[in-house]
């Protein structure tokens, strides 16, 4: 006669009984979360549809589509490595191109109406800044401003002026250090440089074992150094 199959033992049984109620656990629990994220999502949009019902279609259709851009600046791949926990503003002070010199001036406005600190990196004041920004933008002509914000590249001032209108800055500041808008460095007076302490400004300094002068290597081309007060 043939051996009779084998039966699982009561053991095996149960524990596949325990293993198929926990999936069927995990699988609840993310329905239940993805309904009600489609619920909320579903809410915020008959929200926005009544709010938008008596606006004029145009409008409306360049509403969506500022929205639509505006949701995927955070998925950008540009990283600015290092800056994971900053926020960073590349611009110019000077007054050569006054959109350029409006855009800057508009955005870092914008960003100091929060109360989070801001590394603002002028290249005007720092060729090293327009360098940095060149190597990570892939491309030697870059239009400013350019902001990054946890490392991420979120663009130039019209995106900045695009979060900020539809409340979506705010959420992407939150976390980081508070600063008092009322804030204003003692050493530089926010200028964050001042001239270099180790030769005046000068660029140059006395080697006395060569008898010349030399560059110095503690400043930039214009003499200056970050100030170590308020600049990280």
């Amino acid at each position: 006669m043939g051996c009779s199959p084998s039966r699982p033992g009561p053991l095996i049984t149960k524990a596949a009984t325990i293993d198929q109620a926990s999936v069927e656990g995990v699988t609840t629990k993310s329905k239940t979360a993805s309904f009600r994220r489609n619920s909320f999502q579903l809410s915020a949009d008959a929200e926005e549809n009544s709010l938008l019902a008596d606006v004029d279609c145009n409008v409306v259709s360049s509403f969506r589509r500022a929205k639509s851009r505006v949701s995927s600046l955070f998925d950008r791949k540009i990283r600015l490595p290092g800056s994971e926990d900053k926020i960073i503003v590349y611009f110019t002070s000077l007054r050569g191109i006054r959109r350029t010199f409006e855009d800057c001036y508009a955005v870092r406005n914008i960003f100091r109406g929060f109360p989070v600190s801001v590394d603002e990196r002028d290249i005007s004041m720092d060729f090293g800044y327009r360098i940095e920004l060149q190597n990570v933008l892939g491309k030697n002509i870059v239009s400013l401003p350019q902001v990054f914000i946890s490392g991420r590249h979120i663009g130039g001032a019209e995106e900045i002026k695009q979060l900020y209108e539809f409340g979506d800055l705010a959420k992407h500041l939150e976390g980081f250090p508070v600063r008092d808008l009322r804030f204003i460095c003692e050493s530089c007076g926010d200028a964050r440089f001042f001239p270099c302490l180790n030769c005046n400004g000068s660029c140059k300094i006395f080697d006395e074992d060569e008898g010349q002068l030399r560059r110095c290597l503690e400043c930039n081309e214009n003499g200056l150094i970050r100030c170590p007060a308020c600049s990280s």
